[in-house]
């Protein structure tokens, strides 16, 4: 996927890998593993939350917002994850939120055994764990492209569907029966030991070291606003986002309602519920079989457009069953659809994102689907109450077509081999004075002398130029031209503080340095052109407040 700001140039399409070539690497092996046994225990966890909560309240929205307790905190918590995990050590933040989801799934499985829990201490433990999933997630699916590279992360990313589905196909199941035998305490038990694989794997995990950073950590709000700058100038991101949005608030309908469709459309007890969240698992796993062979006859938009039309169907079918077979194939068709979009949307921001915000975008991504979703299950919770399950189904089903037909003005473009590894070139000047990493704010002034018949060829380098600026954090962009000598044009913005100057550069990526190299080349000046480093002064001090280092040589 282009974003506006890299050069235009002719790149191939990735090539398709093998489904299962990132498994050669035993880290990401031993992870994903590891992460499967999870997957199965917070499965195993969801079907004893929705059906112990069809025990504690007849009311059918109370029973939806289980699954919006478990999505609401990864939409309102994702960013704050996707910042931590670009800015702290990876490995220790998933540690860390690990270990918060076993002690709170252990307090919940307790509860459970005790009787004491209601409606309410139900949706605030789910509410728990998914914070715990929230903080989790960015990190693991930003180090997905650290350990595997580039070339294998579409085969990653569906790996970790196909891991994620292999267990709903039978955890829900083993789940139901769990539940019919035990009681949901005993599922809420599962699941909390379910994650001590998950942590032993990342404590032996050791990740490939970069040196540690060399500019301080950004503070957490600075780096939220980094991130929502690098997204917002990014057109085909943000188109991935809403899209990803729009999809998880109108699918949500068949996870959030599957309760009321086992316990009122087909009669039937916990287990008829583990087999249709097993349906819907089996029918995810065809999805990542299908996938390489849909995206490489296909462009991004036409599978996503599919996916979105499939999923209406599914829904749909569901809605109007009143057998198991059929309720049953409804959802193997909207399992295929759910992995076939969100693979594809996650790519999709994995390949336009370079390192040092690909969490924070993951993040953004996130918390639109979790967002949508967790809207999403309250309105078909609340539209089941009042209208019945089949009418939810219905506008859910009508929702996901306009989903599909705002591919004409929300269209996802192909991704192309972009190379956003660090440019690298940069290198910080040796200054006269002695500053400070906090001093500032720093105005930057770059003149370039244009010949009259460059100029339209200079503008538009240097409109592609500004967006990496702005994007990369600079502000107050200008660009001046001199009325005494036309030929002179000086580009011109401010960045807060010095070590802000630093960061600013090392963001910069070898798919930007295009504009660069296009203005360099039109520049006619002596020598490349002239760079002014200032530092701003809103008033006149009384005296010099920089302190000027020695001359080289001298004490």
């Amino acid at each position: 996927m282009a974003i506006t700001g890299y050069p235009s140039r002719p790149r191939p399409i990735i090539e398709q890998r093998p489904t299962f070539s990132p498994l050669r690497n035993p880290a990401y092996r031993s992870l994903w593993a590891a992460i499967m046994v999870s997957n199965l225990g917070g499965l195993i966890q969801t079907v004893g939350a929705g059906w112990l909560m069809t025990s504690l309240t007849p009311s059918q929205d109370m029973i939806a917002l289980v699954q919006s307790s478990n999505t609401l905190p990864i939409m309102a918590l994702s960013m704050i994850g996707g910042a931590l995990a670009d800015s702290y050590d990876r490995r220790r933040l998933m540690i860390g939120a690990q270990m918060f989801m076993v002690v709170v799934s252990a307090a919940l499985a307790l509860a459970a055994w005790q009787g004491q829990l209601t409606p309410w201490m139900l949706l605030g433990f789910t509410f728990l764990i998914g914070a715990g999933t929230a903080l989790n997630n960015p990190a693991w699916q930003a180090s997905v492209g650290d350990i595997v590279g580039r070339a294998d992360l579409p085969a990653a990313v569906s790996l970790n569907s196909m891991g994620f589905n292999l267990m709903r196909s039978v955890g829900p199941a083993l789940g139901g029966l769990i539940v019919a035998a035990f009681g949901a305490a005993a599922a809420f038990g599962v699941n909390a030991l379910s994650y001590l694989p998950l942590v032993g794997a990342l404590v032996r995990w050791r990740p490939a070291s970069a040196g540690g950073p060399r500019l301080p950590r950004e503070p957490l709000g600075a780096a939220l606003g980094a991130g929502l700058r690098y997204v917002a100038m990014s057109p085909g991101l943000m188109r991935v986002v809403a899209r990803a949005g729009l999809f998880g608030l109108a699918a949500s309908s068949v996870l959030a309602l599957l309760p009321i469709v086992a316990r009122n459309l087909l009669g039937g007890t916990a287990l008829t519920y583990g087999i249709l969240l097993g349906a819907f698992g089996i029918g995810a796993i065809g999805g990542v079989a299908l996938n390489p062979r849909v995206r490489a006859a296909h462009s991004n938009e036409r599978v996503v457009r599919g996916a979105f039309l499939a999923f209406a169907v599914g829904a749909l079918g569901l809605g109007l069953s009143r057998h198991l077979a059929l309720s049953v194939l409804s959802l193997f068709v909207a399992g295929s659809a759910w992995v076939l979009a969100l693979s594809l949307f996650n790519v999709s921001v994995q390949l336009s994102s370079p390192r040092w915000v690909v969490g924070r975008a993951l993040s953004f991504y996130q918390t639109a689907v979790f967002g949508g979703m967790a809207g999403g299950s309250w309105l078909w919770g609340l539209l089941s109450e009042y209208y019945g399950a089949t009418a939810a189904f219905a506008v859910s089903a009508g929702l996901l077509v306009v989903g599909a037909a705002a591919g004409r003005w929300l269209g996802l473009s192909e991704f192309a081999e972009l190379d956003l590894d660090p440019l690298g070139q940069f290198r910080e000047p040796e200054l006269r004075f002695d500053l400070r990493s906090q001093s500032g704010p720093i105005k930057i002034m770059i003149d370039y002398v244009i010949a009259y018949e460059d100029i339209d060829e200079f503008l538009g380098a240097m409109q592609a130029r500004r967006i990496v600026r702005v994007r990369d954090g600079a502000r107050r962009w200008a660009l001046l031209r001199d009325l005494e000598n036309p030929e002179l044009w000086t580009e011109s913005y401010q960045v807060a503080t010095w070590v802000e100057y630093l960061r600013h550069h090392e963001r910069r990526t070898k798919a930007d340095a295009g504009s660069y190299e296009r203005l360099r080349a039109l520049h006619r000046g002596p020598g490349d052109p002239r760079v002014h480093r200032m530092i701003e002064r809103q008033t006149v001090p009384l005296r010099d407040d920089l302190g000027l280092k020695p001359p080289p040589g001298e004490g």
